[in-house]
C-alpha cells in the first residue's frame, strides 16, 4: 500500500507550483461539458483555447460548465487553468500539491475542495491513491484527477441521458454527486476487506501457522490508513455542510445542504464500518491465540498422562534393577513375567482411573 509521506508538505511553498504525486507518464486530457435542462454539449481532449471561450462566454452564464482534468503534472496548463478562473495561487499549488489531507476553502466567490479517492487495485491487495480537487464558483465546477479513471463515469452518462435530476440542477448537485461517487468507492474497498476478514475469523479456529498473525496486522494496517484518510473527509464534510450558516459562500443552494449532510453521515459510518472491522480482526487474534493456547494445553495434557504412567513403571523397573542378593524375586521362575503383569495391570488401573476422572 502506498503511504502518504507528509514530509515533503512543509518543502513546498505556497507561491511554488510543483506536481508531487507520481502519474507523470499519461498525456494531461480535458473534457467539457456544458448543459441545462434543454440539452448538453460535450468537448473531449478538449484545448485550453476552447476552455476559456466556453467558461467565459457571457451568453452561456445559465448553463452548468464542468471541466475535468486527467493528470495534473503538465503544471502550466494547471497554472493557466486557475489564471481563466481567477484563483488564487496558493489554490492552485494546493491542487497540484497532492500530498496534503483532505480540506475545504471557502472563498467569497470560489469554493476549494481537496478529496483522497482510495480505490482497491483488482486482484491485489494493495490500495491507489489518488487526490481529487474540486473548484465550484458561479456556474462552473473544476475537478483535477491525477489519472484517469471510472470514478465519474456514470454521472457522465446522467448528464448525455438526461438522467436524474443532475440537469435540473445547478453545479454544487454535480459536486454531491461526484463527492457522493469517490465516497462510494471507499465503501466497496472496505466491503472486500470484510470478506478477507471473515475468512481470517474462519481460519483462527484451526491455524497454527505464524504467518497468519502478519497477515492480521497487514489488514489491520490497512484498515487504519483507512481510517486516517477518511477523517479529514469527514471534518470536510462537516464544513461543507454547516457553511450555509456563514455569509462568505452562497453558491450552494439551500436545498442541496441536505445532500451534503448524507454525504458527512456516510462518512460516519464508514468510520463505524471501520472500527467494527479492527475489532473483528482483533476477535481473529485472540481466537488464534486461544486456539494455540488450547493445542499447548492438550499436548502438554498428553505428555503428563504418559509421564504418569511410565513413573511406577520406571519405579518398578528401578527397583529390580538393583542387584541385590536378598531379593527372592531374582531367583523366582516366574518372577520376569509376574513383574511384567503387575506393570501391565498398572498401566490399565492408570488408564481405566484417568478416563474415569475425564482428563483424556
Amino acid at each position: 500500500m502506498k503511504r502518504i509521506k507528509y514530509s515533503k508538505v512543509r518543502k513546498v511553498q505556497p507561491n511554488l507550483f510543483e506536481y508531487t504525486g507520481s502519474y507523470k507518464k499519461d498525456p494531461v486530457e480535458m473534457q467539457l461539458f456544458v448543459y441545462d435542462v434543454e440539452g448538453y454539449e460535450e468537448y473531449r481532449n478538449v484545448s485550453i483555447e476552447r476552455v476559456r471561450k466556453e467558461l467565459d462566454d457571457p451568453e452561456q452564464e445559465l448553463d452548468v460548465k464542468w471541466l475535468n482534468i486527467h493528470g495534473l503534472h503538465d503544471i502550466e496548463l494547471i497554472k493557466e487553468i486557475g489564471n481563466v478562473l481567477r484563483t488564487e495561487t496558493f489554490i492552485i499549488s494546493d491542487v497540484l500539491n497532492v500530498l496534503r489531507r483532505s480540506r475545504i476553502d471557502e472563498f467569497d466567490n470560489m469554493l476549494f475542495f481537496s478529496i483522497k479517492s482510495i480505490l482497491e487495485e483488482t486482484g491485489s491487495n494493495t490500495i491507489r491513491i489518488e487526490q481529487i480537487s474540486f473548484l465550484l464558483t458561479d456556474n462552473t465546477i473544476v475537478s483535477f484527477q491525477e489519472r484517469k479513471s471510472d470514478f465519474f463515469s456514470h454521472i457522465r452518462e446522467r448528464i448525455r441521458t438526461g438522467g436524474g435530476i443532475v440537469r435540473k440542477k445547478k453545479n454544487d448537485y454535480l459536486l454531491y454527486l461526484m463527492l457522493d461517487a469517490i465516497i462510494e468507492n471507499f465503501f466497496i474497498t472496505i466491503e472486500n476487506y470484510e470478506a478477507d476478514i471473515e475468512k481470517l475469523l474462519i481460519e483462527a479456529q484451526h491455524s497454527h501457522k505464524s504467518e497468519f498473525l502478519s497477515r492480521i496486522e497487514h489488514e489491520r494496517e490497512n484498515l487504519n490508513y483507512l481510517k486516517r484518510a477518511i477523517l479529514p473527509l469527514r471534518d470536510a464534510l462537516y464544513t461543507l455542510k454547516s457553511i450555509k450558516d456563514d455569509d462568505e459562500f452562497d453558491g450552494i443552494e439551500s436545498s442541496n445542504y441536505t445532500f451534503f449532510a448524507r454525504l458527512h453521515q456516510k462518512a460516519l459510518e464508514l468510520l463505524e464500518q471501520i472500527e467494527y472491522d479492527v475489532n473483528n480482526l482483533e476477535s481473529a487474534s485472540n481466537i488464534f491465540y486461544s486456539s494455540q493456547a488450547q493445542k499447548m494445553n492438550q499436548i502438554m495434557k498428553t505428555l503428563t498422562i504418559f509421564s504418569v504412567i511410565f513413573m511406577p513403571l520406571t519405579f518398578i523397573v528401578g527397583v529390580y534393577g538393583m542387584n541385590f542378593d536378598n531379593m527372592p524375586e531374582l531367583r523366582s521362575k516366574n518372577g520376569y513375567f509376574i513383574v511384567l503383569g503387575v506393570m501391565f495391570v498398572t498401566v490399565i488401573l492408570m488408564v481405566f482411573y484417568f478416563r474415569r476422572k475425564k482428563w483424556f
